[in-house]
């Protein structure tokens, strides 16, 4: 019977490669991969010889129709990324969901993903944890982000690039204050790594070496007592949004829809700022 098989390939060890996932590439009609150019020395690898379609970020609405089409008329489809598992912080969670709905059978093969292999090596609680992926990009949006995460009791796991590892970190200790942390590199490759102590002393780490590869962090949860939390006043949202580059007047109408405020009330408050 055709199904959609999502199929995890190593973070950067190909001894990591399950016989079930090769055998799986090699017995599918067609395999939809992140980047073809990239998965081709996989399959060059492994002498995989099933044809690809690129399925990635920029198509992926397009190309789950027509790979969804492809297996209702009789067509088995194995979905990669580039490394890990697809559809964690990788595409995939459109197709997936797309199949569910038609009722498409969905098979997800064994393997490893990154976040996963950095908290059981980070030593911190296993029992209770939260992954965030990465964290937004705009500083306004950012720091809101970890404000709703501050007093979060639960092991917490983020993905970061190498180019903003260290703001990361300083916005983290910005807003949580120092905290314990381990950050995880390479993971499965050669110059594996894994750095652990308070924020601060993690900064400093990185500052006397090469930051490169894509980094894991895993942040020790909140272990003080759970305030509630206040909303947010009608100030703080309009200086988030002007923060990150907004006008005065997109800020006072994302803020009235965001805060559910009336318009002229954020606008005088504005006036203030």
């Amino acid at each position: 019977m055709s199904k959609l098989y999502v199929c995890p390939t190593p973070l950067g060890n190909l001894e990591d490669m399950t016989y079930r996932v090769i055998d799986t590439l090699k017995k599918v009609e067609f395999v939809a991969a992140e980047d073809t150019r990239h998965s081709i020395k996989l399959f060059n690898h492994f002498q995989i010889n099933t044809k690809m379609i690129s399925y990635h970020e920029h198509n992926e609405q397009s190309r789950s129709e027509e790979i969804i089409n492809r297996i209702k008329n009789g067509e088995s489809c194995a979905l990669i990324s580039d490394a890990g598992m697809p559809g964690i912080s990788d595409p995939g969670q459109i197709l997936i969901k797309k199949a569910v709905n038609e009722g498409i059978e969905v098979e997800v093969l064994p393997g490893g993903s990154a976040f996963l292999l950095a908290l059981v090596a980070s030593g911190f609680n296993t029992d209770r944890f939260v992954f965030e992926g990465f964290l937004p990009r705009k500083s306004g949006e950012k720091t809101q982000r970890l404000m709703e995460l501050k007093q979060e009791k639960r092991t917490m796991i983020f993905y970061e690039a190498p180019h903003r590892i260290l703001k990361t970190l300083k916005d983290i200790v910005g807003v949580f204050g120092e905290r314990e942390i381990s950050i995880s590199r390479e993971i499965t490759k050669r110059y594996e790594e894994h750095i652990r102590g308070n924020i601060s002393q993690v900064i400093e780490k990185l500052k006397d070496g090469t930051v490169k590869g894509e980094f894991v962090l895993v942040l020790k949860g909140y272990e003080g007592e759970v305030e509630e939390k206040e909303e947010i006043s009608i100030e703080e949202q309009l200086k988030i949004f002007l923060d990150e580059g907004y006008s005065k007047k997109e800020a006072v109408k994302l803020t009235a829809k965001k805060l559910n405020a009336r318009r002229n009330e954020v606008y005088q408050k504005s006036l203030e700022i």
